[in-house]
């Protein structure tokens, strides 16, 4: 049994607009033991994602609200310390929903066992729930084909990164729009996208109509808002929207407004559709096995933000919505 104490993170008020210290309390217990079917683990990599904010407020959702006093909801990536599960041994390498905290019990079916030959920070990104919420939004929800467009906003991001890429792969014109000028020359000169939009400097509209100039066949949307709103103005016939996120609205304090040029849905038949990555568990092995394909032969390209330290996670949480990362946003601890 491992000696020392159990840093937790627990959210102990709901946020009012973006997130502040005063909304997260630190406190350090003892490290727990597990019970029958279960495992407990040292937790070495927590992944930030948009998603959490969302679980912080009191609304009926596709998961239920952290409660006040709970420690953080997230998922992560530890080695096992001491088993009570037949299926797992110390010192395997796991992932699940670990939460903000160095040691987590969890049971065992949670878990998903990560074999020895794979990075475990992969199992964050293009191997986890980022590359699936990609390859199932694009290639299943969306239904993209080669020789079409696509158009991805927050494409400097984890999820839109790996969008336009599986794009490329798959024979389609991938044009990616992000908040700064690096981000917009990592997408096309080291992702591959075929074009990229700053929509803080540009013209979106008359930019989406230059680079898009057939129209878009998939929008894959991760922000929401205005962003959307304009995407919607220059679909081709038949197009896909696929809802993935809308981070630009997690904090908004005020009624959030739907999208105006929703219409041309209608005119150009196009439809628009939700989806959340749980609904295709059982494909991962499939999506995972080719990812990994695609990764060993240098057609599939990821980055990592790392940032140091599970105390430095409230602030680093921030970073998804004034879009300072670039890739997959982690926490070593």
């Amino acid at each position: 049994m491992t000696e020392g104490t159990n840093l937790q993170i627990r959210l102990v008020a709901r946020p009012k607009g973006l997130p502040k210290d005063s909304d997260f309390q630190f406190t350090e217990e003892a490290i727990p033991r597990p019970g029958e079917e279960e495992v407990l683990v040292r937790q070495t990599l927590l992944s930030l994602d948009p998603a959490m904010r969302g679980w912080m407020n009191d609304v009926k959702s596709y998961a239920p609200p952290i409660g006040i006093g709970e420690v953080m909801r997230g998922l992560g990536v530890g080695e096992v310390v001491e088993s009570r599960h037949p299926g797992f041994s110390p010192g395997d390498v796991v992932s699940g929903l670990l939460g903000w905290q160095r040691y987590a019990v969890a049971r065992g079916k949670e878990l998903n066992r990560i074999p020895p030959e794979v990075p475990p920070i992969l199992a964050l990104g293009p191997l986890g729930m980022t590359g699936m919420t990609a390859y199932f939004g694009l290639l299943d929800v969306g239904a993209a084909k080669p020789g079409e467009t696509v158009l991805v906003s927050g494409a400097g991001g984890a999820v839109g990164s790996m969008v336009g890429q599986i794009a490329r792969i798959h024979g389609c014109r991938a044009v990616g729009i992000a908040g700064t000028d690096d981000k917009c020359r990592w997408i096309t000169e080291e992702l591959g996208f075929d074009a990229a939009i700053n929509y803080k400097t540009a013209d979106l509209h008359q930019e989406i109509r230059r680079t898009c100039p057939k129209g878009i066949d998939v929008y894959f949307d991760n922000v929401g808002g205005d962003i959307l709103d304009t995407a919607l103005r220059s679909l081709a016939m038949h197009a896909r929207v696929v809802i993935c996120g809308a981070i630009s609205q997690y904090n908004a304090t005020e009624p959030v407004k739907g999208p105006s040029n929703y219409l041309n849905l209608l005119v150009q038949r196009a439809r628009m559709e939700g989806f959340l990555v749980f609904d295709f568990r059982a494909r991962f092995p499939e999506a995972q096995a080719e990812m990994g394909r695609w990764i060993a032969d240098g057609k599939l390209h990821h980055r990592e933000d790392v940032v140091e330290g599970l105390e430095n996670a409230p602030q680093a949480l921030l970073r998804l919505f004034d879009g300072s990362n670039t890739g997959k946003l982690v926490v070593r601890i």
